[in-house]
């Protein structure tokens, strides 16, 4: 298989756990409890449970399009999304357990953070041996 093809492939298994962990924290109602997410969902909507429902949905469908299009389709600016991606989801899945230890218990989001920051580990080592290959 291609190094671009894994790179393809982790991508997608990265949205489909960030749609994961986006269903944990909205069961777990992630605004309530979390200032940064509450604050994030209130630039949306007074009611910040659908402001954080719909922007999960947001981020969610936006990296599916991002795999459909721009990094299956091998867009010149694949690798930089697949890079904030990774970045972003390995701050996801150390901040949720950082947050889980400093509550002294379970905190939304935190069952799935290590699946995002495994699968984002794995990206950084596919896109560096991707990148020492060109």
């Amino acid at each position: 298989m291609k190094a671009a093809s894994r790179v393809a492939n982790t991508f997608g298994a990265l949205v489909l756990a960030q749609a994961a962990h986006s269903t944990e924290e909205s069961i777990g109602q992630l605004w309530a409890s979390f200032p940064p997410a509450r604050f994030v969902s209130g630039l949306v909507s007074t009611n910040l449970e659908h402001g954080f429902v719909f922007l999960n949905i947001c981020i969610v469908a936006f990296g599916a399009w991002c795999y459909w299009w721009p990094v299956r389709r091998e867009w010149r600016i694949a690798t930089p999304i697949v890079w904030v991606w990774t970045v972003i989801e390995v701050i996801n899945g150390v901040v949720h357990p950082s947050w889980s230890i400093l509550q002294g218990g379970y905190t939304p989001g935190v069952i799935t953070a290590p699946l995002l920051l495994a699968i984002a580990l794995y990206l950084v080592t596919l896109q560096r041996s991707s990148a020492a290959r060109r």
